[in-house]
């Protein structure tokens, strides 16, 4: 099973460890803290660019309190995509917390889009697998970059394409499982207008508002069909 879930998953390996490696060498660059922290921080907080955000705004002394607000507003997606796989993990015993805890876009991705058979159980085990070792990526990547940081300099320009270049690759994988490009283009369009309309600090929750609101109005939408259709059935 677990040799299944490293093919799964080999797409936020490639992803995760040159981000996690970018983290890692901002923290100890950065910071004047213990290059240890920074895995830690991989291990308990596990926030991807939240923590990279974290760093950013430590640096400039900000405060715990405004560290810990910019990074709530940063992953409040998670309370929007996190709402539909909550009877995926109805009756996960233990694993529940973790399932939620280890929740992150590259993971629902993979948690949406890959085959699923009819023993709950039996998923609900490979799900978690599948949490667990985009973790463990994470926090690799996490302790090498902070590790490099601390004993080698080098110029990382650029490094962080690697998100950029992971949820292009994430998009591609859904639509493919899906076969439905509407939410992709959705989501398109809610960027290009918040990119519009919305200075840079608040374009990803409006961005995120405004695909939610599309989505609902058509799910909505669709039920209004399918109800109509059938009653004339009937």
């Amino acid at each position: 099973m677990n040799q299944n879930v490293f093919k799964l998953t080999l797409p936020i390996l490639f992803g995760y460890l040159p981000l996690g490696m970018a983290f890692g060498v901002l923290f100890t660059t950065q910071l004047d803290h213990p290059w240890w922290i920074a895995p830690l921080m991989g291990l308990v907080i596990y926030a991807g660019a939240g923590q990279i955000l974290a760093v950013s705004l430590l640096a400039a002394n900000a405060g715990l309190v405004e560290v810990a607000v910019a990074m709530f507003v940063l992953n409040a997606r998670h309370l929007f995509y996190g709402l539909s796989l909550l009877g995926q993990f109805r009756g996960a015993g233990w694993r529940k917390s973790y399932l939620i805890f280890g929740l992150t876009d590259e993971t629902y991705s993979l948690l949406t889009s890959r085959p699923r058979s009819g023993d709950k159980q039996h998923e609900q085990a490979v799900d978690f697998r599948i949490t667990a070792f985009n973790q463990l990526y994470w926090v690799a990547g996490c302790t090498v970059g902070a590790l490099l940081g601390e004993w080698v300099a080098f110029n990382s320009t650029g490094i962080e394409f690697a998100l950029v270049a992971l949820f292009i690759v994430l998009t591609i994988e859904q639509f493919k499982a899906l076969g439905d490009g509407f939410p992709v283009w959705t989501g398109a369009l809610a960027a290009g207008i918040a990119m519009v309309m919305v200075p840079p600090t608040h374009q990803l929750i409006a961005a995120i508002a405004i695909v939610t609101g599309i989505l609902l109005l058509h799910y909505r939408h669709h039920c209004a069909t399918t109800s109509q259709a059938e009653t004339s059935h009937d």
